[in-house]
């Protein structure tokens, strides 16, 4: 089984930006209504929904400086492609990994991770939910400021 984070960089560009001006592919979304599962401000922009003809499910997620989730897992793993600002990402028992415009992040199944913006700059990335539909995530408990910091 994956243990480490696997990266693959295509280019890097970041500047300290708040969400509202952060340049990124998609539009930014809706205010995220799944607010007991992150901290801070975050929005999300459904570009594929859970069906059986795919087999994923992809977003586009907008996170303001310091938001960032839950510890969590999926059991059919997730991807994140990185499109703008500056990230950090953590699976449990590891060193929390800087994220940046480009990056790629292979998240295994049954991996508890967490994911959010920089202290400084807001986060924008595209998440891939593969193997729906029984592609489940677990929530668990919030990162707390010691552990994101």
């Amino acid at each position: 089984m994956f243990k480490k984070i696997f990266f693959l960089i295509l280019s890097v560009s970041i500047s300290a930006a708040s969400a509202k001006n952060l340049e990124q592919p998609f539009d930014k979304g809706e205010i995220n209504l799944f607010k007991k599962y992150f901290s801070g401000t975050s929005y999300i922009n459904h570009l594929v929904t859970k069906d059986d003809v795919y087999n994923s499910a992809i977003g586009n997620f907008t996170f303001e400086p310091q938001a960032r989730t839950n510890w969590h897992k999926y059991s059919g793993g997730q991807i994140l492609l990185i499109t703008a600002g500056e990230g950090r990402y953590q699976q449990r028992g590891e060193e929390i990994q800087t994220l940046k415009q480009g990056d790629v992040v292979l998240i295994p199944p049954n991996v508890e991770h967490w994911y959010g913006a920089s202290i400084k700059s807001s986060l924008a990335f595209i998440s891939v939910e593969p193997n729906i539909p029984n592609n489940r995530i677990t929530w668990l408990e919030p990162v707390s400021d010691e552990e994101y910091k």
